[in-house]
């Protein structure tokens, strides 16, 4: 029972830094109507800036996280001005192969940016887990869980309780209409992009916290790609949802599962449940399915 409880409560834990990936997959999608399969590069290239911030400039951890802040802010503004703004309107398999072909710029380049940087990020925290009514848990998963819950709240926060959050969320309901109230899109597409600079970078590092860090993080988010698509690509409670469903999921299949059938099973669990969900609810479980009228 208490390895059972162990197995939950760690699912728990990587689900809620899960949510906080995902959520940079809602904000694009809110906004533009847009998938951005580079995900992972974004985390990847912000925690290799905070890591050069503490290696190669010498910050601490606050001036580092700030030093990375600015530069992936820098990036997503780059990006929307020369890239995205010459690709208003094109198709949406246009614009998902751009962000394919920058998540391989960023590999590439963050190779050569960063040859010779350690990729690490010290943990400050102790070792030693605690020890919760017979349950271990690791300090540092609990405090990236409780970090990336606070961030959690802030961007629902913004989203709903702020003029810009108003304005984006008009402008996924209906880009025409945002326009005709006087939204000005570029800008907002701007700030869109800017979030997920900022989700990337913490992201990033908690998951660097966690399992270490490296150029393997770009993987994460091909990893919680399916947790959107189960919980909805527009919805972020749905997301939320669908990070913890699938954390639970992953942990208690590396434990139950992947000893009796060979390790690396739990990875394919969360793929498995998104067919699943297909079939059933093709626009998510909190998802809203277009409605054409004819």
């Amino acid at each position: 029972m208490e390895f059972l409880a162990f197995l939950v409560v760690d699912g728990v834990l990587a689900g809620a830094i899960y949510a906080l990936v995902a959520l940079a997959f809602v904000v694009v999608y809110k906004a533009s109507r847009m998938i951005n399969f580079a995900v992972g590069d974004w985390m990847m290239l912000g925690s290799r800036m905070v890591a050069s911030g503490i290696h190669g400039v010498g910050l601490g951890l606050g001036g580092a996280l700030a030093f990375g802040c600015v530069g992936m802010v820098a990036v997503a503004m780059a990006f929307d001005r020369v890239v995205l703004r010459r690709l208003f309107s094109r198709s949406l398999l246009t614009l998902i192969m751009v962000t394919i072909g920058l998540g391989i710029f960023m590999r590439g380049s963050a190779a050569l940016v960063f040859a010779g940087l350690p990729g690490g990020i010290a943990r400050p925290l102790p070792l030693d887990p605690l020890v919760i009514v017979g349950v271990p848990v690791a300090v540092e998963k609990l405090v990236a869980a409780a970090i990336a819950g606070a961030c959690i709240g802030a961007l629902s926060w913004f989203f709903h309780g702020s003029r810009t959050g108003l304005a984006l969320r008009a402008i996924a309901s209906d880009q025409q209409v945002a326009m005709a109230v006087g939204i000005d899109l570029h800008r907002h597409f701007a700030i869109a992009w800017g979030l997920v600079g900022v989700l990337s970078v913490l992201s990033g590092t908690l998951w660097s916290f966690v399992a270490g860090g490296g150029f393997g993080i770009e993987l994460l988010g091909l990893k919680v790609f399916p947790i959107v698509i189960v919980g909805g690509l527009d919805s972020f409670p749905g997301s939320i949802i669908g990070a913890f469903i699938v954390g639970i999921l992953e942990s208690l299949t590396a434990g139950y599962v992947d000893p009796l059938v060979g390790g690396g099973f739990s990875h394919v669990a969360s793929y498995l449940v998104l067919m699943a969900a297909l079939f059933v609810r093709p626009y998510g479980l909190f998802g809203r399915p277009d409605i054409v009228r004819v």
